[in-house]
């Protein structure tokens, strides 16, 4: 939990913030060095040691301070614990996000690729940041990539902004009228 910044209930910025310092994959026993499930890791493409911060929308401040006053959680706990305060299992990830799917969408779109696996949950967000105007660069912090590796990944996806971007330029000013000629 001490890679989560919660403002307080009444603080007027409620963004929240996430630090993601490794990653742990679950790569299978047979692919570690330590027989174990998960390999912790530094985070790719960064050096040793070296952090993000994510920002966190409102609606998921809330959730999660709601969730740490239910579990009754510490300072160290894991914000979401397997068995005995352990890694939660992928397998049960999978399982809750499939019974989420399955609970909020419709047949057809469950049934689609649309956000079957977690992961699909970042291209979406990643896309989302970048139709709502947010700096490609600021984007690819967030997400841990380099600029070039976003846009050559997101690029075409963003759509919807040439309205925007077109009353942006009018705004910046035109040409001078020209002289009279008379």
């Amino acid at each position: 939990m001490q890679d989560v910044t919660l403002p307080g209930p009444a603080a007027p910025d409620q963004w929240c913030e996430l630090l993601i310092h490794t990653a742990t994959p679950e790569v299978g026993k047979q692919w570690t060095d330590t027989g174990e499930i998960h390999e912790e890791r530094d985070l790719k493409g960064r050096a040793e040691g070296e952090t993000r911060t994510v920002p966190g929308h409102p609606a998921l401040a809330r959730i999660l301070r709601q969730h740490i006053a239910d579990e009754q959680l510490k300072p160290g706990d894991l914000l979401f614990q397997g068995e005995a305060g352990g890694i939660l299992a992928g397998s049960v990830i999978r399982r809750a996000w499939r019974s989420a799917r399955k609970a909020v969408l419709p047949p057809h779109v469950f049934e689609s690729p649309t956000g079957r696996r977690v992961y699909d949950n970042r291209h979406t967000r990643l896309t989302k940041w970048l139709n709502d105007g947010i700096p490609p660069a600021q984007v690819a912090e967030w997400a841990g990539n380099s600029v070039p590796v976003l846009l050559a990944t997101y690029a075409r996806c963003v759509e919807g902004q040439l309205p925007d971007l077109k009353k942006r330029l009018e705004a910046a000013g035109d040409l001078p009228e020209p002289a009279d000629a008379g």
